[in-house]
């Protein structure tokens, strides 16, 4: 039976979109680890289904600020990524790469904002390759777009996107541990509900 909005995935489904996240988060957690020069430990991650303001809220509310970053997904698999980090997050990289303290987003200049942008080119290169690994898959991505922003404005960018999908989009909340400390990051992502019957086709699932 065909996807008619991302609410209707039955339970084994996201089991499976979880331990894709698993995996996907592993592999990311693995090339951040190269690039800050030290280990990073990964938590499982938790994929929840949510609507658009559930997502915003669980980001912190519509006035936290965040730095998002916005990643297209093309190929076999269509659709978005927002990576969402907060300041623990932009701190301890920014802080890992040019070893300065910074106390809020809005004070990322060009320089740190660049580097974040990289990180997170990494790391959803490296969720996507491992998807591509599993599934023989050709998906691409495009250069991340980065706004700093309250949590409403960054997520009102790809709204769109989540009326395409019946309002509802796939949250994978990670936890890294860094430079001695938990830091949280949050990947929404948007597929097209043919890119995600795809996936599962290809992975046996129904």
């Amino acid at each position: 039976m065909a996807l008619k909005k991302i609410d209707d995935l039955s339970d084994f489904q996201v089991d499976t979109l979880r331990e894709l996240g698993n995996i996907g988060s592993g592999n990311a957690a693995t090339s951040l680890s190269g690039l800050v020069g030290s280990e990073v430990m990964i938590n499982i991650p938790k994929v929840r289904i949510l609507d658009f303001e559930e997502a915003v809220n669980f980001l912190g509310g519509p006035e936290r600020v965040i730095a998002g970053l916005l990643i297209r997904m093309d190929g076999d698999i269509k659709g978005m990524i927002l990576y969402a980090f907060g300041e623990d997050f932009s701190q301890e990289i920014v802080g890992q790469f040019f070893g300065k303290e910074i106390g809020s987003l809005l004070e990322l200049d060009e320089m740190d904002q660049s580097a974040l942008s990289e990180i997170g080119n990494i790391m959803a290169g490296s969720y996507v390759g491992a998807l591509s690994a599993m599934t023989g898959l050709t998906i691409h991505i495009t250069p991340p777009c980065l706004c700093i922003d309250m949590a409403g404005a960054v997520l009102s960018v790809p709204a769109i996107e989540f009326a395409k999908a019946g309002d509802k989009v796939l949250m994978i909340d990670d936890s890294f541990g860094l430079g001695g400390v938990t830091v949280k990051s949050n990947m929404i992502l948007i597929p097209e509900l043919e890119s995600l019957e795809i996936l599962f086709n290809r992975l046996g699932v129904v």
